[in-house]
């Protein structure tokens, strides 16, 4: 049975939440240089808008007799669930650490996305990281419970099929990262495949959720310094300021 309010939720992940995405983005994008009201500002309207998001499914599949723990909000196996949790953190920590470490040495593009993130949106000072960090939280629960609970759920049932949920999942889940470009999308629809037969697997959230907060934290954390080196170094300053990975 398809649920009118649980069809429209998807229909609004699909199409309008990529679009509001890429607006975002790209208006900050357009600013010379934001500074840390611009940061917080963005930061703020970002865990508001998932939590709310999060709140209105909650709220829809409790309504429409969806269990919280068909959802993925269950530990049925802990010692499983707490293996993988710790493996698949650890391989998305190491690439993340393999991809900063290439920073350096690779020619950056001064307008393109990695630079700009790093520059614009990420932190820049200690308050805030701080900031950043329960952006980072948010993120990593809400969306891991929007796109492989609630998304994975409702595909899996209407196609009747497991691939359709990890397929349907990963779909959407790159399309609410449309601001990164063609790449991006393609890097995003990997990793949600990734996340998503996890999730199947383990039959919980927990792993892809410690893996999500760990590569977002791991790349807000450290790309600022090491893009600000690289572009420094590109054009022949000093790099005595260099961090060592």
């Amino acid at each position: 049975m398809v649920h009118w309010d649980l069809a429209l939720i998807v229909v609004f992940l699909a199409t309008v939440v990529p679009l509001m995405g890429r607006r975002r983005i790209q208006q900050l994008m357009r600013i010379p240089q934001t500074d840390k009201a611009d940061r917080l500002t963005l930061y703020a309207s970002t865990t508001a808008l998932q939590w709310l998001i999060a709140a209105i499914i909650f709220w829809r599949t409790t309504a429409d007799g969806i269990a919280a723990w068909r959802l993925g909000l269950q530990i049925t196996r802990p010692a499983l669930t707490g293996g993988i949790g710790v493996g698949l953190a650890v391989i998305v920590f190491a690439n993340q650490m393999y991809s900063l470490r290439r920073i350096p040495t690779t020619p950056l593009e001064p307008n393109g996305m990695l630079t700009q993130m790093a520059l614009k949106v990420f932190p820049q000072d200690a308050a805030e990281r701080l900031a950043f960090f329960a952006v980072v939280m948010t993120v990593a629960f809400c969306e891991e419970w929007i796109y492989r609970g609630f998304v994975q759920r409702i595909f899996q049932d209407w196609g009747a099929s497991v691939v359709a949920g990890i397929f349907g999942s990963a779909l959407l889940f790159a399309g609410a990262h449309l601001y990164q470009g063609r790449r991006g999308l393609i890097s995003t629809f990997a990793v949600g495949l990734v996340f998503s037969t996890v999730r199947f697997w383990s039959g919980s959230l927990i792993p892809s959720i410690a893996a999500h907060f760990v590569a977002d934290l791991t790349a807000g954390y450290l790309s600022p310094t090491l893009v600000r080196e690289a572009l420094l170094r590109q054009a022949g300053g000093s790099d005595s300021g260099e961090i060592r990975l």
